[in-house]
Formats: structure tokens, sequence, C-alpha cells
């Protein structure tokens, strides 16, 4: 299996905008819900914990149910889409969020919330090798980098949605109104899908009779594979202390109020989204100018960890480290349709699902682990080390993806 094999080439006459536009914005509608189930339960864990007598590992661990189930069934997803196809495969993801979100209007207690975790798991995990397969196949090549783009922006805004509207209803309503809500926004969603599933529908790898036992995990004999997981797991695992730590660390080191040191998250997700807004014509760009790919994810790669070690020094003060951190976002989003090109450089013909399915799997591993990780730095009150060492841990996806830069051509 030959690694300077791609997907499928550009057609011999140019697609209309309007249909690639089309395609880009069904998946990437769809890809939103997948970041609203990231949150379809943290927004509110303060509720849960105070109606049901909950921990913070409790609650914590719900997370961890989530992302092992994503991540472990992640790559698993990737066969099942390259068998039957794409479109299948995202409906069924689709209807276990509606159903986790009608399980959590019905909890009576924690092993409720644990079922909630485990459907919202499962329906996570086909999102990227079903996504990837649309694009690639139905979008023409030199609009994929303005796809991916879009894609990644679709999934900030999705995160950026949940606890808004999770919480507002709440606050009007209750939270069982809330979760009822989030139950007819899928039901929405997915009766959108299925209007334009023509727009959707991808050719599917057929197995040879005579293909040899086992030739479909072949995939995994590539280094490259596994140098695009890796960067995947080291580049999430500094999105993840962003996330989970940098409001801890801007109250305990500035004093930054919890509104502001939210917000700060906020802005970093907002920032991320504009970059991969202008990272979608920087991809396009470097796509017509024979400009590579994992060049363009090493340069926004390293910006976003000098940043973050210009936070970790103190010398900013609060407010300049709330504006670097979300200049950190904006830095990293640049990188991300250029990253999603280069693994699609990486992926065989007839491989896509397979291949994206176990290389974003290491986004899942890297959520999973980096709390645990940084977590034992915060305990020791090592707020600023915890930030060098996330910046050190993007340097170093910064190597993977020149190692992978190498092993594709």
């Amino acid at each position: 299996m030959n690694t300077a094999t791609l997907g499928a080439t550009a057609p011999a006459n140019p697609i209309p905008l309007k249909q690639d536009a089309s395609v880009i914005g069904l998946v990437g509608l769809a890809h939103g819900t997948s970041h609203f189930s990231h949150l379809l339960l943290a927004p509110l864990f303060p509720v849960f914990m105070r109606d049901f007598g909950l921990s913070y590992s409790d609650v914590g661990l719900l997370m961890s149910i989530f992302f092992i189930i994503s991540g472990s069934g992640q790559a698993m997803a990737g066969f099942v889409v390259d068998r039957i196809g794409a479109r299948p495969v995202l409906f069924a993801a689709i209807t276990c969020f509606l159903m986790a979100s009608l399980a959590a209007s019905m909890v009576t207690g924690y092993m409720g919330l644990v079922l909630v975790a485990a459907l919202a798991g499962l329906g996570n995990a086909p999102f990227h090798p079903a996504d990837f397969t649309i694009l690639n196949q139905r979008v023409s090549a030199p609009r994929l980098g303005h796809a991916f783009s879009a894609h990644g922006l679709t999934g900030n805004l999705g995160w950026a949605l949940a606890p808004a509207f999770l919480v507002g209803i709440t606050a009007l309503a209750d939270w069982r109104t809330a979760y009822h809500a989030a139950a007819m926004l899928y039901v929405a969603v997915l009766a959108l899908l299925f209007w334009q599933r023509d727009k959707l529908r991808t050719e599917v790898h057929v197995r040879l009779a005579d293909a040899p036992k086992g030739s479909e995990l072949d995939y995994l004999k590539l280094p490259v594979v596994w140098w695009c997981f890796a960067f995947f797991l080291l580049s999430t695992m500094t999105l993840a202390v962003v996330q989970s730590f940098a409001p801890s660390i801007l109250k305990s080191l500035y004093g930054v109020s919890v509104e502001a040191a939210t917000l700060t998250i906020s802005a970093y997700m907002l920032c991320g989204a504009g970059g991969m807004l202008v990272g979608g014509f920087v991809a396009a760009y470097g796509q017509s100018h024979r400009f590579s790919s994992d060049r363009v994810v090493a340069v926004s790669m390293s910006s976003g960890a000098a940043l973050l070690l210009l936070c970790a020094t103190g010398w900013l003060g609060a407010t300049g480290t709330m504006v670097a951190l979300a200049a950190t976002g904006f830095a990293v989003g640049v990188g991300g349709p250029s990253r999603d090109m280069m693994i699609k450089k990486a992926t065989p013909k007839g491989a896509t699902g397979r291949v994206y399915g176990t290389v974003y799997s290491g986004l899942d591993v890297g959520f999973a682990i980096s709390p645990l990780v940084f977590g034992a730095l915060m305990d020791r009150g090592w707020y600023a080390l915890t930030l060098a060492g996330a910046a050190v841990v993007l340097f170093i996806s910064v190597y993977a993806a020149v190692g992978v830069g190498r092993r594709t051509v």
C-alpha cells in the first residue's frame, strides 16, 4: 500500500460552487452537533452535583467515559464507513445523540448520567471518519482547504453553543426541559440531513474475494499513520490544558475573576474559529503553489507554542496573558485546515474512513490523558509550569508534523 496513492482525483468537469457549498454546509452542520455533544453534560455538572450529591471525581469520570468510548470506537467506525458508506453511519451517530438527550432528560441518578455519557461517546465516535470521507469524495480538490476550514469552524461553534443553549434554557425553565430542547435540535438536524441525503452519498470500499486475509489492516503498517496519530495526541493535550485549567491558572496567578477567566476560554475558541477561517485560504494557497501542508502546520503550531511559553513567563501580566492565550487559539486554528490536508496526503485510496478514524482517535486519547498528566502539576501549585509544559508538548507536535511531511509525497 503506497502513501503516494491519494484519494479520488479531481473530476474532469469543474464542480459548481453551489454543489460544493451544499456538501460543506451539511457536513459542517453535522460536525457542529458532534462538538455540541462533547459538552452535553459538562455545563450542567454543578446542577448534577447539587441534585444528586456528586463529587468532582464523579462528574470528571463522566468525561473520561465519553472520550474512552469515542476514542476506541472511532478507529473501528472507520472500517464501517469504508464498508457501508459514510451516510448511514452519520445518521446513526446523530440518532445516538438524540437518544442521549432523551436519556438525560429522564435521569434520576449517577448511573443514568453514565448511560448518557456512553451514548454520546458512541455517537461521537464515527464523526471524523464519516465527515472526512464525505468531504474528500464529494468536494472538488481546489475547495478542499475551505471545506476543512468550515469543518473545524463549525466544530468550534458547536463547542460555543452548547453551554449557552443548555444553561440558558435551564435558567428559563429547568435542566430536563433543556435536554428536551437538545433532543429537538438533533431531530431538526437529522431531518435536514435526510432531506439532503443525496449530497452525502459516498462510494464504498469493496473488498475483493481473493484479497489476502487482514489486508484491510495493512494501513496500520504505514509509519505515516502513526506519525499523524502522534501529532493529534500531542496537539490535543495542549488544547485540553487550555480548556481545563486556564481559568484556574489565571485566577491563581493573577487573581482574575472566574467570569473573566471563563471569557478567555470563549475568546480562545472564537479566535481559533477565526484562525480556521483564515487557514482555509492558507491551505488553498499552499495547495495551488505547492507549499506543503506540514510546513503550514509546523509554523502555526510553533507560533502557538511560543505564545504559551510567553504566557508562562508571567511577563505579560493578567490582561496580556489573556490576550496572548486568545492569540494562541488563532495561531493554532490557522493550521487546522492544512492539518487535515496533511492527513489526506497520507491516506491510501479506499482507506479514508479507517485512516481518519485511527488518526483522530489520537484526539480523544489526548483529551483523556492530558488532565491526568497536567492535573498532577496543578495539584502541586505549579501553574506557570503547567502552561510551559503545554507549550513544550505543542512544540513536540511540530516534530510529528514534520515527520508526516517527510513520509508523504
